[in-house]
């Protein structure tokens, strides 16, 4: 019996080869009861995915790497919970969707929220800027935070309350925004818009809602007896919209 093992072990060593051993047994846990097979850097990147709207190649190096080198196993993992992982190289992103289809009974783990209003119209301003400098020339359009507020400002009512609150509701949505990674602070009140702007806001979209707001505007003018906005309200509103 003891000669058998020592042959055994001989050949092993011989042959190059080792005694498997099984995957969930070669994992160190990464906490009690971890059952995970999954690298720590790759359980971070598909966690990144469901936590946050999107994983951006320039500001998730690390990630963005992890999910190139392992993105067949992250989409398994995501698949499994039925959701679509939608990788765009060209603009550096990576986003999921939840997958619906009607002969399958699937529970909804992903819940849509849309953009609010206020969130809305400064991406559109965000998105005009942006096409308009795009076509200057200018690769990474910048912004003022008080151009935003000028523009946007314009298309509040008296419903939105009074000056300062229209503008808290402006500051917010662009802090919302820059945490989507749609636009980032360079300076104090200077950001820089992203790319990821033409992915949120199509260029259909953005023609949807600029009529959308040119009809707003003319109603409200309609309204006021045909009384003009404001020589500013009017002027920013038409550098939005052309």
């Amino acid at each position: 019996m003891t000669s058998d093992v020592a042959e055994t072990s001989d050949a092993t060593e011989t042959s190059g080869f080792i005694e498997p051993v099984a995957m969930e047994d070669d994992l160190a846990e990464l906490f009690p009861g971890d059952r995970g097979v999954l690298d720590p850097e790759v359980r971070r990147t598909l966690a990144l995915i469901l936590h946050r709207r999107f994983l951006l190649a320039d500001r998730n190096r690390t990630e963005w790497r992890a999910l190139l080198d392992h993105q067949t196993v992250i989409e398994s993992r995501l698949n499994d919970l039925y959701i679509r992982l939608i990788v765009d190289h060209a603009h550096g992103l990576a986003y999921k969707q939840q997958i619906r289809i009607d002969e399958l009974d699937i529970p909804i783990l992903l819940r849509d929220t849309p953009y609010t209003r206020s969130e809305t119209l400064v991406l559109v301003h965000l998105r005009t800027v942006y096409e308009r400098e795009n076509v200057a020339g200018e690769a990474a359009p910048r912004i003022d935070i008080e151009d935003v507020e000028q523009t946007v400002l314009s298309y509040f009512t008296d419903a939105d309350g009074d000056i300062s609150r229209r503008q808290k509701a402006v500051r917010d949505a662009m802090r919302k925004l820059s945490n989507d990674g749609i636009i980032s602070e360079e300076t104090t009140g200077r950001y820089r818009i992203g790319p990821l702007v033409e992915v949120v806001l199509s260029a259909e979209k953005l023609t949807e809602l600029r009529d959308w707001l040119r009809d707003t505007a003319a109603e409200r003018r309609a309204a006021a007896g045909g009384v003009a906005l404001d020589d500013a309200a009017e002027e920013a509103l038409e550098d939005a919209l052309s």
